[in-house]
Order: C-alpha cells, then structure tokens, then sequence
C-alpha cells in the first residue's frame, strides 16, 4: 500500500510540475525503433598482467639481502635478492679441484698411451699393451669432461644465488624477507610487466557457442575507476573445464589505459549475436525515485507512460522491456515535454 501511494503522488507531482499553460518551440521527438541489437553476456573477471611472473629459489640457503620491496620498478638484470653462497662457493671449490685432478690424469694417461705406442713401434709390446693404453686414455679423457661439466654446473648453482629480475616491470609481492630459507621451488618474489594489461573471466561454453565462429568482440569495464574501454582482442582458451562447463576468455585491454593493476576486479561485456530489441534514446527516459517514464506523444499531446527498460546498448539507446511499442513517438526532452501539459481545469 506503502509504495502504491509513493508511485501514485510521484506520477501526480510529474502531472503538475506547472500548471499553467506555456507556448514553448515544438519538442523534438524520436521513434522507438525495433532493430537487431548485438547481445551481451556479461562476465566476472580479473585484472592481470600479460607478461608476469613468479620468481622461485633454485638453489638452498639463507636469504641475506632483500634490495627491493612490492611496488619498486625494476629493470631487466637487477638484483632483486641475494641467498648465502657458501654452500655454493665450497661447491665450485671442489669442482675446480676435480678437473684439475681429471686434468693430471688424463695427461698421464696421455704419455703411457704414447711411450707405449713408441713400444709398439720398436716390437717390444704387442697390440694389447696399446689397446689397453689408449682405452685408459679414453677414460681419463671422458673423466675430464665430466669434471669440467660438473664445474659448470657448480658455477650455475652459484650463480642462482642471486637473483635477478627476468624483464623490466614493477614489483608486485615480495614472498619471503632477510633472514628467511630458501628452498628450491619456494616463490619468492612476484614481477608484472604493466604496460600490456588483460581482463580474464571464466564464461559458459552456451554463451561462447551462440556467438558463432565471428571474432568475438567485449567492452570491459573497471567499477573502481569508472572506466569502460573495448578490448583490443578476445581470446577464447581452446580447453574447457569438465567441472563447471566453462571456457578461459582473455581480453587485451588497451596500451594506452592507466590505473590498472593485477587482481583488479573487472567486468566482461562480450558480444555475442544479435537480437531484435525495441529501444529508445536514453535522453527519453525520466526517472523520478521509483519511476522510470517517458512521454508519448499523442493525438493531443504528450502523456506520461511508465516504461520497464532494459541494458544499455550502443549509439546511445536503451532497451525497454515493456511500456512501449515500435512505431510509437516519445519525447527527446522530458522536461520540456512536461512544460506542454495544461493544468487540470476545475469542475
């Protein structure tokens, strides 16, 4: 009952907002109009970065140093944390001792396998005292190899001990601080590229079937910075998840949007199809609280009709669902049309 007679005084102060004629210039109208409109199915995604990733310890050790902290820009090469390298260093201490023992026997094994090669010559050995020289050769010769390789990769261990920012971008988290253990496999820092972003959501595959095999288009939208842009490319992941029926769909957003950071929550409008819809200009429709109206125009001027509207489509119109047909003349200016009303005459 409460909000009946909220609706009714709305729509009778609308009747009266004058009341007393006026001779104003004719109020522009439009036509509301039913035409194909591109459906819109609309997603609940994330902001993420194009180019990102999580940096991980490759080696064991105690965390020294922790130059940079979530939010600092880095370059390319730069130091982003520094692991104990003691380890590491008795490591490649051990490995260069290695060769060079690897290297003294092979040089030994060398000069037996020549001063019996000279034997051999000279028939005071046979063949088999040259056979066996030349495969201890080979051995100290493949001994070596695996020595100098083993020393290499001491050297890479050691290497891993800091690290280093794989491209330029800014610092989004720092997992772990001075004084922490480092664990091969154990995330430690995460890096994002800013400059290419992305708006990710996960969408039923109905919806992607009924938008055909077209380029998919999407407008995306920020809420947090009121921004709405349409994406540069939509992506629809080619594997679906057996759970929930759904498709990965990837929108690039583009270069030139600000503010945006990962994990931002974003909404997908994408485009799929195309529906006969009636629509009027938005400039047409009046909302006083509870009310949404417009006015009609008619034989003998303009009536306030109360319409059920729609999303917003493109070109600046708005889908009515109910209150109007096509054909039907409604006014660009509501307050002005509402100026063209008489005042009721009494009995």
């Amino acid at each position: 009952m409460l909000i009946n007679m909220k609706i009714r005084q709305t729509f009778l102060l609308l009747i009266a907002v004058v009341a007393f004629p006026v001779h104003a210039e004719p109020v522009a109208t439009a036509p509301v109009e039913r035409a194909p409109v591109a459906s819109q199915h609309v997603a609940e995604g994330v902001v993420e970065a194009v180019t990102s990733a999580t940096v991980a310890a490759q080696v064991q050790g105690r965390i020294l140093a922790t130059p940079v902290d979530a939010g600092d820009t880095v370059r390319r090469g730069q130091v982003l944390m520094r692991v104990d390298a003691a380890e590491a260093n008795q490591s490649v201490a051990a490995a260069v001792a290695n060769v060079a023992r690897a290297q003294a026997a092979y040089a030994n094994a060398r000069a037996e396998w020549e001063r019996t090669q000279a034997l051999f010559n000279q028939k005071f050995v046979s063949q088999a005292h040259v056979d066996q020289a030349q495969a201890a050769l080979r051995a100290a010769e493949a001994s070596l190899k695996a020595a100098q390789a083993g020393r290499g990769q001491a050297v890479v261990a050691r290497d891993f001990t800091t690290i280093t920012a794989p491209f330029d971008g800014i610092v989004a988290v720092r997992h772990v601080d001075a004084g922490d253990m480092a664990q091969p496999g154990r995330a430690l820092i995460d890096v994002y590229a800013p400059g290419a972003m992305r708006v990710v959501a996960q969408v039923p595959l109905s919806v992607i079937g009924r938008a055909g095999n077209g380029q998919l288009r999407a407008q995306l939208e920020v809420p947090a910075l009121n921004l709405k842009v349409a994406a540069e490319r939509v992506t629809v992941l080619p594997a679906a998840d057996p759970r929930t029926f759904t498709v990965e769909v990837r929108a690039t957003v583009p270069a030139a949007t600000k503010g945006l950071v990962p994990g931002q929550f974003a909404r997908m409008h994408l485009f799929v199809g195309e529906s006969a819809r009636v629509t009027i200009p938005a400039s047409a429709v009046l909302r006083r609280g509870e009310i949404t109206a417009v006015y009609v125009k008619t034989g003998d001027g303009f009536h306030l009709r109360q319409i059920r509207p729609g999303e917003s489509v493109a070109d600046g119109r708005i889908e009515v669902l109910a209150g109007l047909k096509d054909g039907e003349q409604v006014a660009l200016d509501p307050i002005r049309a509402s100026l063209t009303l008489k005042a009721p005459t009494a009995d």
